[in-house]
């Protein structure tokens, strides 16, 4: 029989010092905090519409105007959201310098997140960033009174982050491989339009617009109708052969803001467990089954809890 979680930090902060493999598993709850609405919290038309529903193949091809308008409601979301402290820790265990105060055997970290919103990696970035100022600062200043570590920018870990569902600023074609990033807001007239004829997005319900498909994004390359860059339900993830290397040799497993739901991020825990490493729920509302596939369990909103449990990454 498998001993019952356990909320005691000390011992997971223990188990985690002794890790040499560490990965995250993220999903919606990371992000709340930051204001990026759920599938099941997307604004009126969404809700009385199932937004599950829309993010399906079957419902781009039957309506792409529904799907596009539904899209871009969260692109613009996501465009206003920043990272929150949450994603900072977890950026921060992305380089030795930082993760090794907390797990000094650690050899590895991954984080593989179900999140679409590229806030992670807006994270990260923001990091390194900070530390390329820093080695320029220190550069133009002259080695008197610097900071060693202020002179080196320090590297992540090989490959940090895996969005196996892709990334909503994305834009791929329906027919040729063009993919590539586009923050523009609005994305084309049309849809902006559509998003101006709105009071706001709880009585978008009663004024959906239909926009004809020679008026949707288009692939600059060949012409043909656009789609948004994130896998649906019923496609097959992102960077899966990847996920399952660091998933095989992984021997700490820190699940945050996701619950066993969506295959097949909901097995990998079970994975990490199955060969004898740890897994550290931290959730607002484990359910019964997440509590019993884990060794520790932290209730909470993921941007709290984390900060609290590594204050040395905060």
């Amino acid at each position: 029989m498998m001993a019952t979680a356990t909320t005691d930090i000390y011992a997971f902060r223990e188990a985690l010092g002794n890790s040499k493999h560490v990965i995250v598993v993220a999903g919606a709850g990371l992000s709340a905090a930051s204001g990026i609405p759920t599938y099941h919290d997307g604004g009126g038309m969404w809700r009385s519409l199932d937004a599950a529903s829309l993010a399906t193949p079957e419902a781009f091809e039957r309506d792409p105007s529904l799907v596009w308008q539904f899209f871009h409601y969260r692109r613009t979301k996501s465009l206003h959201a920043k990272p929150n402290p949450a994603h900072e820790v977890i950026a921060k265990m992305s380089l030795p310098r930082y993760l090794k105060k907390v797990a000094p055997n650690a050899q590895s970290f991954h984080l593989i997140t179900q999140n679409v919103d590229g806030l992670s990696v807006d994270a990260l970035q923001t990091l390194l960033r900070g530390f390329a100022h820093e080695t320029r600062s220190g550069a133009e200043g002259g080695a008197h009174g610097t900071r060693p570590e202020a002179r080196t920018r320090p590297a992540a870990y090989k490959n940090p982050i895996f969005e196996m569902h892709g990334r909503l600023f994305d834009v791929q074609c329906t027919q040729c491989s063009y993919r590539r990033e586009d923050r523009s807001n609005p994305l084309c007239p049309a849809l902006g339009a559509a998003d101006a004829a709105l009071r706001d997005y709880q009585d978008a319900g009663t004024k959906a617009s239909d926009i004809p498909a020679e008026q949707l994004p288009r692939c600059p390359e060949c012409g043909a109708l656009a789609r948004p860059g994130v896998v649906w339900f019923n496609e097959k993830p992102l960077h899966l052969d990847e996920i399952n290397n660091v998933v095989y040799k992984a021997d700490m497993c820190l699940v945050v803001g996701t619950s066993s739901t969506v295959r097949p991020a909901s097995t990998y825990a079970y994975r990490v467990r199955r060969h004898g490493g740890k897994v550290a729920l931290f959730n607002l509302d484990p359910s019964e089954k997440d509590i019993a596939g884990a060794d520790f369990v932290f209730r909470g909103p993921c941007e709290v809890l984390l900060p609290a449990v590594f204050p040395e990454l905060g």
